[in-house]
């Protein structure tokens, strides 16, 4: 008994010092939140970055598949079945929808309060899947249409160089093709490529409207923070796996035509059609409507409502 008078008196004292401790705790990951929301914000929202960003991504779409001369091809990236392609990769569309949504619903409701409103501003998020599935289906068509079935010949005198001959067969449509394991050779645009460069711009253009908000003093709470840096993190992600593409799997010409297809579909909905203003028949740019809420100045209702690519 008198060995557990000093712990149970001590009991009290430990206690205040773990949650000092947690509260210590607490505001340190809140700082280091803050400065990292707060530098992303800058760099996003930064009027160069936003003129230029579609620039890198075609650098990067050019001299990307150079990389292939450099890398290891014994690399876990230069598998089709590594996870993060299986993972992220299939199923890109859905993982932009779910970060970009909930952050620009989160941020249109904390300041107009308007389901309606948030959802006008959700709308940019359909039309761009709409629009992505309307040119899958085509570049499907396409490939189809244009294609030829071939059976590899994979034994015999007939191989040269280590690739088997194909014998072209006739009457066969894709499917029965892939099904009989055979080669389907058509005209082919990447569908990764684009649906990668075209989730990089929709990144880039919904989150640069974080930084005018935060420069106007609007209220940056916790949960919009971290879907924000979620988004940040996402758009690096997608960048990383667009250059493993490019340099582990390089199909020039294809790959090519699928970052045009998908800077094509970012100029014609952002730049051309956002820009009518929002109507019954367009949503409008990331912003408008939202932040030009903060001031009634003519200048900074300029720079609220998105204006920065005349």
């Amino acid at each position: 008994m008198l060995r557990l008078l000093p712990s149970n008196a001590d009991s009290p004292v430990l206690v205040w010092a773990w949650i000092r401790f947690w509260c210590c705790f607490q505001m340190f990951l809140n700082t280091v939140l803050v400065v990292l929301t707060d530098l992303a914000a800058r760099l996003l929202g930064n009027k160069l970055f936003r003129q230029h960003f579609h620039l890198l991504l075609s650098a990067v779409l050019v001299f990307g598949p150079a990389l292939s001369l450099w890398v290891s091809h014994h690399s876990i990236f230069a598998k089709r079945s590594h996870f993060l392609y299986r993972l992220f990769l299939r199923s890109g569309w859905g993982w932009t929808c779910v970060f970009v949504g909930s952050f620009v619903f989160l941020l249109s409701y904390s300041i107009r309060r308007s389901v309606l409103h948030s959802l006008r501003h959700l709308s940019r998020l359909a039309v761009a899947g709409g629009l992505w599935l309307c040119f899958c289906t085509l570049l499907d068509l396409l490939e189809n249409t244009t294609g030829s079935c071939y059976e590899p010949l994979s034994t015999g005198p007939e191989v040269t160089g280590g690739q088997p001959l194909l014998v072209l067969k006739e009457g066969e449509s894709k499917s029965e093709c892939l099904k009989a394991g055979m080669v389907w050779r058509g005209y082919e645009v990447s569908e990764d490529v684009f649906l990668l460069c075209l989730c990089c711009l929709l990144l880039a253009e919904e989150t640069s409207v974080f930084g005018p908000y935060l420069r106007l003093g609007g209220v940056s709470d916790a949960p919009l923070r971290i879907l924000f840096l979620l988004c940040v993190l996402l758009l690096g992600l997608w960048i990383f796996l667009l250059l493993c593409l490019l340099a582990y799997f390089p199909q020039f010409p294809t790959q090519l035509l699928g970052g045009a297809l998908g800077c094509l579909s970012w100029r014609g909905l952002y730049q051309g059609w956002y820009r009518m203003g929002p109507s019954w028949y367009c949503p409008g740019r990331p912003g408008q409507g939202l932040l030009n809420m903060k001031t009634s100045s003519a200048g900074a209702e300029d720079t609220l409502n998105h204006n920065h690519y005349n």
